[in-house]
């Protein structure tokens, strides 16, 4: 979260504008996986040692679908919650094709929207009640678990890069072995939200620059495993030595 002086809940501003980064051409070819791979495999990768890091998405990776309209339904109820995100994707649509989406790309307009039109003046206090009001919730993908606990077991970091809100993924990784937490922040004035992003919105390239950032700040890094779903994911994929898509079979 990052806190300021700017009065809340007022018209959206443009986010993301600033020009990323560039990235290494997206690594071709990437494993696919609906399932874990072994520890054996794990062990057995040309890769290894104690100072690699694993770098894990959240959402359709280590657990079963989004997490953000499971925890906008924690704060004003499921079915107002479903309403407004279909609400949310018309009034994109819209702004897009007149071209002024308050996001990088049509994806990150639906979520500006959302977030605006459903979390502007919450109180942060209530914020972190609905986050704990959602772990009994999560569905958790328990090959990805067992990964990330092999990685763990072999003395490797472990970092989950994650679009999802910096408000609940504490609550959310609370008991997993979590060295970092790289996720999406909320604009905080005078304890009570104002809807907007406090940081860049942290997928796709974003995700990619911000890991690129912490492997620059936290290293030397001897290697670099990466899990995450496909496309939104391939960014950060491409940086890693061993990246791996994952597709959760339903």
């Amino acid at each position: 979260m990052q806190t300021t002086s700017a009065s809340p809940c007022v018209t959206d501003p443009r986010i993301g504008t600033a020009p990323p980064a560039p990235l290494p051409a997206a690594a071709p070819d990437l494993p696919v996986s609906g399932h874990s791979p072994s520890g054996d495999s794990l062990s057995g990768s040309p890769i290894s040692g104690p100072a690699g890091v694993a770098f894990f998405d959240f959402d359709g990776t280590l657990i079963h679908g989004d997490s953000l309209p499971m925890f906008v339904g924690e704060v004003i109820g499921r079915r107002r919650a479903a309403l407004a995100l279909a609400d949310a994707i018309r009034s994109a649509m819209h702004r897009h094709v007149r071209g002024r989406g308050p996001g990088r790309d049509f994806p990150g307009s639906v979520k500006a929207i959302y977030l605006k039109r459903t979390l502007c003046g919450l109180p942060v206090a209530d914020a972190l009640a609905a986050a704990e009001r959602m772990v009994p919730r999560v569905r958790w993908h328990q090959p990805m678990l067992d990964v990330l606990t092999e990685h763990r077991r072999q003395g490797r970091r472990v970092v989950v890069a994650t679009g999802a809100l910096d408000l609940y993924m504490p609550a959310l990784l609370r008991g997993l072995e979590v060295d970092d937490l790289l996720a999406t922040g909320m604009e905080v004035v005078d304890g009570t939200l104002t809807g907007r992003l406090g940081t860049a919105n942290c997928v796709r390239r974003d995700k990619a620059d911000r890991v690129t950032a912490w492997i620059a700040g936290n290293g030397p890094v001897a290697a670099t495993w990466g899990y995450g779903n496909h496309p939104s994911d391939l960014p950060m994929l491409a940086l890693m030595h061993k990246g791996e898509v994952v597709r959760i079979r339903r």
